[in-house]
């Protein structure tokens, strides 16, 4: 059995655990498309010719496009921030302000995979004008994910790299394709919504948006397939009514950080062809 590859970036949400599941589920195709990507556990741990990989936040972008392009470099200037005189509050506060001044994208990359690595939960938010504001996360030695990059950088080359709506990255579907979203999910409560990954909101409107271009795309367009995951609410059940199928299962969240207060989820795939 292969080795299951982690993703080099801390994500809320990330699918590393959920992986086998929705690669079971994904049929083969020439291509896979993500409108979605964020940290890129379905990516790494897929196995098709081709992938097409979107995500509106730029940054993201940024750091894989120099990673598929430039690893070597990269990955040696990146371990110089992994010491721990950097693993310092003030230190990581004025790498944020710096990160936020700068309009360069290899520092922002680099610092990006810092504040990620050091900031706290991995969490990944800006505010209102665009500024990342996660706070310092206080770990003892943070990790230098090294392999993990190496891994992904390989992997890269076989991939296009697109920041753009998700509107956008299906108006590229062609035959044969298969789009795998992992929008952010709908908040289980009033209280837990987790916005502004981007600094744009994805609400309701857009959640139904995405079932709707799902139907669009798989009856328009010859044996494509599109495979969605979100939270088993309501609410989803009723926007995915016109799934050809809907897989239930319950998954661990790991957003808090004491694994005590980590309580199992209702989540659900919905797939369309």
């Amino acid at each position: 059995m292969k080795k299951k590859q982690r993703a080099f970036l801390k994500w809320a949400g990330g699918k590393y655990s959920l992986s086998d599941v929705i690669n079971k589920m994904l049929p083969k195709g020439d291509r896979l498309i993500e409108p979605f990507v964020g940290a890129g556990s379905i990516f790494l741990n897929s196995d098709y010719k081709h992938y097409l990989l979107n995500d509106i936040n730029q940054d993201l972008i940024n750091l894989y496009t120099l990673l598929q392009t430039k690893p070597d470099a990269f990955i040696e200037d990146a371990r110089a921030f992994f010491t721990p005189e950097h693993n310092q509050s003030e230190i990581y506060y004025q790498y944020r302000k710096d990160f936020n001044e700068s309009k360069d994208p290899y520092f922002r990359s680099l610092m990006f995979l810092y504040m990620n690595r050091h900031g706290y939960n991995g969490l990944c938010r800006y505010n209102k004008s665009g500024g990342f504001n996660v706070p310092f996360g206080k770990y003892k030695k943070p990790y230098f994910p090294e392999q993990e990059l190496n891994f992904f950088a390989d992997k890269a080359q076989s991939a296009t790299f697109v920041c753009e709506s998700y509107r956008q990255t299906f108006a590229r579907v062609q035959p044969n394709d298969v789009v795998y979203c992992d929008p952010p999910y709908v908040p289980l409560s009033k209280t837990a919504s987790f916005t502004s990954y981007a600094g744009n909101g994805f609400g309701l409107d857009e959640q139904a948006d995405l079932a709707n271009v799902a139907e669009e795309v798989t009856s328009s367009v010859d044996k494509a397939t599109v495979l969605i995951s979100n939270h088993d609410t309501i609410w989803t059940r009723k926007i995915y009514e016109h799934a050809e199928k809907i897989k239930k299962l319950k998954v661990a969240r790991t957003i808090s950080q004491k694994g005590s207060n980590r309580k199992k989820v209702g989540e659900l795939l919905a797939l369309y062809r």
